[in-house]
């Protein structure tokens, strides 16, 4: 399938992740990932984008924000990676790029797959062997939307408030959440629709999308067969 431009709508969560070059490491020392986190809290913070989860692994980031505007995340992409990468540059004395091309993004809708967004993202560090369960890996927000621990980056999205009316009741509910497998087909859904910058979502939302920016991002449903002279 091929991939759409980024798409931009304020107040819509955006999927985003972003690979090092050729899959290549990102980040070197325990300093690198803490240095990240603090340049992510001040880009979300400048542009007005809420970051609901993130996990950083050793050669890419994936992130899940809602911007306040349209530009928002573009903005925050563009001003993390230019303070992060000078400043890893600088410290290993290296140059040229380190990430891979452009980052990728999907619009993600709410209601329906904005917490399986949440897990996919945490779970992470599991599906990659690095660890048995997502609380034992100390680069993501889990320890914040499951344990409660605090962390100054994560604003909670109102999905994730749903959950239940205090604090403990919405980590119990979340961690619940992880004792059941997302499914295979889902898992790929969310994969294809970062990697052509398209849209997780009903297809009545994919229809509400297209409306709002006047662009066409479904795939055509392909037409009846020409039939050649003379067959019957």
């Amino acid at each position: 399938m091929a991939r759409l431009p980024r798409l931009f709508l304020p107040s819509i969560p955006q999927h985003v992740i972003q690979r090092g070059n050729n899959r290549q490491a990102c980040f070197y020392a325990d300093e690198d990932y803490r240095f990240y986190l603090e340049c992510l809290a001040e880009a979300a913070r400048k542009y007005r984008a809420s970051v609901h989860a993130y996990v950083l692994m050793t050669n890419h980031v994936h992130l899940l924000m809602t911007p306040t505007s349209a530009p928002g995340i573009s903005r925050v992409m563009q001003t993390l990676g230019r303070r992060y990468v000078r400043t890893i540059n600088h410290t290993y004395r290296r140059s040229g790029t380190l990430w891979e091309g452009r980052y990728h993004a999907s619009l993600v809708q709410s209601e329906r797959y904005l917490l399986t967004c949440y897990r996919y993202i945490e779970l992470n560090p599991v599906r990659a062997n690095i660890t048995e369960g997502p609380g034992d890996y100390r680069w993501s927000s889990y320890a914040c939307n499951a344990l409660g621990n605090p962390d100054g980056l994560i604003e909670p999205h109102e999905e994730y408030l749903k959950l239940g009316r205090k604090p403990t009741e919405r980590q119990a509910a979340y961690r619940a959440l992880f004792r059941v497998h997302i499914d295979p087909e889902l898992l790929k859904a969310v994969r294809l629709a970062t990697q052509t910058n398209r849209v997780l979502g009903a297809e009545y939302f994919q229809k509400q999308i297209e409306a709002a920016l006047a662009l066409r991002i479904t795939k055509r449903k392909p037409g009846p067969r020409r039939r050649e002279p003379g067959s019957r």
